[in-house]
């Protein structure tokens, strides 16, 4: 069992017209293996500030607190070496990258967390694709089409899902999948992620949305407000999200923070 765990996590970024602007303001969270996490909050609330930071997007700076690994504290690694370590990042725009083929980027990455002597071979490689490829609906031919090169935004996600579901890491982190994703979609991509549950493997679900968890079903559900975990729950607690929107938690809560009108009831 591995586990990663978020220790009063305090980040901010640096801008032009401000200067220096704190976001997360003391984050703690802990997840095994094994586990599905969601986390939830109102517009700005540093949601993917904290997804970017697990994964070491050097625009956010860390004042105060830590990230460990089994243990070990990850802030000092490169983006690289987070991801031979175990971590993953499906975004909410990947980037294009001409002249790489899908299958060519995905080989590349499941061996670059193998030893010289452990490469993949071109048939297991092979097989593995087909088999995720079936499961996610996709055409073969995708594989040999350039990374997200002209790709829909729902293809685009389904490529991410297929990623992940070749490379297998430790952890997940899912920063709103189901944006943009109509029905169909959403149950192809959740199809993909509910393969992968198991005890070596655990996933951090970001989103809006009580939908998307009505598919991949959470263990645990996190309020962020303020750039803090405010609550944590089961399942249940995004359904009263979803019923009840931000503002009637806040008011329970005593949080001074302000909610637009698309944050006090998600629609």
């Amino acid at each position: 069992m591995s586990t990663l765990e978020v220790k009063d996590l305090h980040v901010g970024i640096d801008t032009q017209e401000e200067g220096y602007q704190e976001i997360l303001k003391g984050v703690n969270l802990t997840m095994s293996t094994g586990e599905i996490h969601a986390i939830m909050g109102p517009n700005g609330t540093g949601k993917s500030t904290l997804s970017e930071t697990i994964m070491g997007n050097p625009t956010y700076k860390v004042t105060q607190g830590d990230i460990l690994l089994d243990g070990k504290s990850i802030l000092e690694m490169p983006v690289d070496e987070r991801a031979r370590a175990g971590l993953f990042l499906a975004m909410q725009y990947p980037a294009e990258i001409a002249g790489v083929t899908n299958a060519e980027f995905m080989r590349a990455a499941i061996n670059a967390r193998r030893a010289e002597d452990d490469q993949i071979s071109v048939m297991n490689f092979l097989k593995r694709l087909d088999k995720n490829m079936k499961i996610l609906d996709m055409d073969e031919e995708m594989a040999e089409r350039y990374l997200n090169h002209g790709f829909s935004g729902g293809e685009k996600k389904r490529n991410e899902i297929l990623q992940l579901m070749m490379i297998h890491p430790s952890f997940a982190i899912l920063d709103e999948i189901d944006s943009g994703l109509d029905i169909d979609a959403l149950q192809v991509v959740s199809k993909g992620v509910n393969s992968l549950r198991g005890a070596d493997f655990g996933s951090l679900i970001i989103t809006h949305y009580q939908r998307l968890l009505n598919y991949i079903v959470p263990d645990f559900v996190h309020i962020i407000m303020d750039g803090r975990v405010v609550k944590t729950g089961g399942p249940d607690l995004a359904k009263k999200l979803e019923d009840e929107g931000y503002a009637g938690l806040r008011d329970e809560l005593g949080i001074d923070v302000s909610l637009t009108d698309d944050n006090k009831k998600e629609d």
